[in-house]
């Protein structure tokens, strides 16, 4: 395998994203007794009325004053979860044909960060604004095909069989799920021992790039949910994508790792795939009534700027409870507020990189 792949371990040499610093806060300065009498004595002459009794029942008799409204006021924007004006993302134009996919792979060497839940309900999502959408198990572990209802051990063919099988077609593998419009190709453990099987392999980075050539034609979008390592597999769909979308834990171990993924992908554009592009990081796990998940995000903005998408996923029990029905929450809890977060995600996904 090319150097700087598989079993990189070494520093992120130019990165455009660094490890993040730790977050300090700015210690609160002590007071003690005698401070706290002034301070409070302060703020009662502050509070003290400035008018007699008789200014106030004048003031009350007065007629309203009119509020003036500045233009730039009424243009401004509600700041989201990012602390950036947040866009209002038109709804996606229907289409007439289907075909020519961007293929977006979710990827992290980070697991539990939301790559598998995001892939089920973003493809959801953009299924209700009328795209057909691929979704691809590429993890031995085979949580997308379990999260869709499927039992990846009773399955005849799965994503394993399409990369070392030449007598297998890709309709004998894909499965079409409780989602209209939306279809899988399942994974199970079958496909570690591939990983194995493609390091002697002449090509072997492009082999799911050649799996997926007569996908590409029948679908709108293909999202491949990647194993959480920087292996061949994770090579392999990074050479296969156009796009890549980085789920991000709002948690600070989950920043430190950032920077050999952007080094991972920069050595991928290089050498293999000179499309590939990142699309956007996703803020996931989200809890803004603490302070350490807004530190979090700020320090992701600072670092990765308009990359970071303006939705942002906060925490909630209904992703559980959906990935243990088998469907997403975009039908199993369609009004929640996670099932609109996944909506808006596919608007701005759809803005930033499926428009054109």
């Amino acid at each position: 395998m090319t150097d700087g792949f598989q079993g990189h371990t070494g520093p992120a040499h130019g990165s455009a994203a660094p490890d993040m610093p730790p977050l300090v806060r700015p210690p609160v300065p002590e007071q003690n007794e005698g401070d706290a009498v002034h301070l409070f004595q302060r703020r009662q002459e502050q509070d003290a009325p400035t008018t007699t009794p008789a200014e106030e029942l004048a003031i009350l008799d007065a007629p309203p004053t009119p509020e003036v409204v500045h233009a730039e006021d009424a243009a401004e924007r509600p700041l989201g979860p990012t602390g950036r004006p947040l866009p209002d993302f038109p709804v996606p134009a229907p289409l007439a044909t289907h075909g020519h996919a961007r293929v977006i792979s979710m990827c992290n060497q980070k697991g539990g960060v939301g790559k598998t839940t995001t892939t089920i309900n973003l493809g959801a999502a953009l299924v209700e604004y009328g795209r057909k959408v691929l979704l691809v198990d590429f993890d031995p572990q085979g949580s997308l095909s379990v999260g869709l209802g499927l039992n990846p051990h009773e399955m005849e063919h799965t994503v394993y069989n399409l990369l070392m099988q030449k007598d297998v077609d890709f309709h004998d593998v894909v499965v079409h799920t409780t989602v209209p419009g939306m279809d899988l190709l399942p994974s199970n453990i079958d496909l570690a021992a591939a990983e194995v099987q493609l390091v002697h392999e002449v090509g072997r980075e492009q082999t799911l790039q050649r799996a997926l050539a007569q996908a590409i034609e029948e679908y709108d979008v293909i999202l491949i949910d990647c194993q959480p390592s920087l292996g061949l597999l994770t090579v392999n769909a990074l050479t296969a994508s156009q796009g890549v979308l980085v789920p991000l834990e709002c948690e600070y171990f989950a920043l430190r790792g950032v920077a050999l993924l952007k080094t991972t992908i920069d050595k991928v554009r290089e050498r293999l795939n000179p499309a590939l592009e990142i699309d956007g990081v996703l803020g996931t796990m989200f809890d803004g009534r603490t302070l350490h998940s807004r530190e979090v995000m700020e320090r992701l903005v600072e670092a990765w700027g308009d990359k970071v998408f303006h939705t942002v996923i906060k925490r909630t029990v209904k992703f559980s409870d959906s990935t243990v029905a088998g469907e997403p929450i975009t039908s199993y809890a369609s009004d929640s507020p996670g099932a609109d977060a996944y909506r808006q995600l596919a608007r701005e996904v759809y803005a930033r990189c499926l428009a054109g």
